[in-house]
C-alpha cells in the first residue's frame, strides 16, 4: 500500500520546515482522457526535492480505457479506493468518504488537490473532516450541462457552489470555462485561476508517415480522405452527429473515411447506427490504440463533435502533430481553436453545418495547411508539460504562503 509516490533527494532543500510539501492528489478514476493524463504527469514530474505526492484514485469501469499502466511506467503507484466511481451510489460514496478521511489523517497532507466532479466532492469533504489546511480543485470541464436531467444538474450546481466557498483555489483549464463557472455562481474571481492542460507533446514533433497497412487493413482506397475522431464513446461526445454529417457528404471514390479511435459504453450502439445509415464501409472502429502518432500521421483532419468539453486532449495532440482540426464550438474549445486561424468551428448538434465544414476543408488543401501551421506552435507552447509543471508548482507556493506556510 503506497504512502507516497515521490521521495525528496537526500541533500535537497526541503520546502516546509525540515520536510517537503505533502500533496494528496485525488481523481475519481484513471480512465483515458485529459484529467487522468494530467494527474499522472503532475505526480511523476513535479520537483521531487520540494513535493511529496500521493495519487489517490478509484477503479476504471469495464468499458473504459485504463491509464493505470501509464502511471506505473512513470513511477507513480496509485493508492486505490475501489468504492469511488463516477456514478452516484450513496453507500459506496460514504465508504469512499470514510476511506479518504483515514488516508488524509495518515498522510497529513499540506494540500489536497482534487480533480473531476466525484473526487472533488468526496475529496474536499474528507479534507475538511480530516483537518487538511489547504484544498484546491481543478475543473477540467464540468458536468453541469448536457450530462444529466435539469433537476439533477441543479442539485450538483448547488453542491459545487457550497464546495467552492471553502476551497482555497479553483483551477480551470481555459478562460471560457472560468467565466462559465463564475456565471453559474461557482467561486469568486480572486479564487479562480486558469492553468491550461499540459501534455507530453514531444512525441508528436516527428510524425511517422507511410503507414499504408492502416489503409490496407480496413480496405480504404489510397486516394480517399481520412478523418479521425479520438476519445471515449459516450453520449456527451455526440458521435451520431458526425455519422449523420457523413451521410450528407456524397459517396463515391473520393468520399472520406472515418477512423473512430476509442471505446466506451456506446460502441455497439454506434456500430449499429453506422450500419443503419449505410456507412459500414466508410466508418472503422479501432478501439483504444497506443500508436496514435502513426494514426495522426495518416489523417487529413481530426474531428470533435462534443456537446460539452473542457479542453480536449485529442485536439491538442492533433494540433501539435500538424493535423488540421474541426470542432463544435462548446465549453473551452473556443480558447483552443480560433475559427479560420487555428481550426474550424461549427455549432453543436448540427450535422449539416459539420458536413459543410468538413467539405470546405477537404476542398481547400491550402487552408488546411495554413490552419495546421498556425495551430502547431501555439499548441506546443501553451500546452506543453513543462508549462503545466511550472504553473502548478508556483500556485502551490502561493497557497502555502497565504496560509502562513513557508514555500
Amino acid at each position: 500500500m503506497l504512502t507516497a509516490t515521490t521521495q525528496p533527494e537526500p541533500h535537497a532543500k526541503l520546502a516546509i520546515g525540515d520536510r517537503a510539501i505533502r500533496i494528496a492528489r485525488v481523481i475519481t478514476r484513471l480512465n483515458v482522457g485529459g484529467p487522468a493524463q494530467q494527474v499522472i504527469w503532475l505526480a511523476a514530474s513535479m520537483d521531487r526535492a520540494r513535493f511529496l505526492t500521493t495519487l489517490v484514485t478509484g477503479i476504471v469501469g469495464r468499458e473504459e480505457g485504463d491509464l493505470s499502466s501509464m502511471a506505473w511506467a512513470r513511477g507513480v503507484e496509485p493508492l486505490l479506493v475501489p468504492e469511488m466511481g463516477r456514478a452516484v451510489h450513496p453507500l459506496r460514496d460514504l465508504t469512499s468518504l470514510s476511506k479518504l478521511v483515514r488516508i488524509f489523517r495518515q498522510l497529513q497532507p499540506d494540500i489536497v488537490h482534487t480533480h473531476t466532479a466525484k473526487a472533488g466532492t468526496l475529496g474536499r469533504l474528507a479534507a475538511w473532516i480530516a483537518g487538511v489546511p489547504r484544498t484546491i480543485h481543478t475543473f477540467h470541464g464540468h458536468a453541469l450541462d448536457s450530462y444529466f436531467s435539469p433537476a439533477v444538474s441543479q442539485l450538483f450546481l448547488r453542491i459545487e457552489r457550497v464546495l467552492a466557498r471553502k476551497t482555497d483555489r479553483i483551477i480551470t483549464v481555459s478562460p471560457r470555462l472560468r467565466q462559465t463557472l463564475l456565471t453559474m455562481g461557482i467561486g469568486r474571481p480572486e479564487q479562480m485561476v486558469v492553468i491550461p492542460l499540459g501534455l507530453d507533446l514531444d512525441r508528436f514533433l516527428r510524425m511517422p508517415k507511410g503507414q499504408d497497412d492502416l489503409r490496407a487493413s480496413f480496405g480504404i482506397p489510397i486516394g480517399a480522405p481520412l478523418l479521425g475522431i479520438v476519445g471515449r464513446l459516450v453520449p456527451i461526445k455526440d458521435h451520431p452527429t458526425l455519422l449523420r454529417a457523413l451521410t450528407l457528404i456524397p459517396d463515391g471514390q473520393g468520399a472520406p473515411h472515418l477512423l473512430v479511435v476509442g471505446d466506451g459504453e456506446c460502441r455497439e450502439n454506434l456500430k449499429r447506427f453506422t450500419h443503419h445509415l449505410g456507412l459500414a464501409g466508410r466508418v472503422h472502429f479501432l478501439g483504444w490504440r497506443n500508436d496514435l502518432e502513426a494514426i495522426l500521421g495518416e489523417l487529413g483532419m481530426v474531428v470533435c463533435c462534443s456537446r460539452n468539453e473542457g479542453t480536449p486532449v485529442a485536439l491538442i495532440e492533433a494540433m501539435a502533430a500538424g493535423v488540421p482540426v474541426i470542432s463544435t464550438d462548446v465549453g473551452g474549445i473556443g480558447d483552443l481553436v480560433t475559427h479560420g486561424e487555428t481550426g474550424w468551428l461549427v455549432p453543436a448538434g448540427d450535422p449539416a453545418a459539420l458536413a459543410r465544414g468538413i467539405e470546405s476543408l477537404l476542398a481547400d488543401s491550402g487552408l488546411r495547411r495554413r490552419l495546421a501551421a498556425t495551430a502547431r506552435p501555439m499548441a506546443l507552447e501553451r500546452h506543453h508539460l513543462k508549462g503545466l509543471i511550472h504553473r502548478m508548482e508556483t500556485l502551490y507556493g502561493e497557497v502555502l504562503t497565504e496560509k502562513g506556510g513557508r514555500a
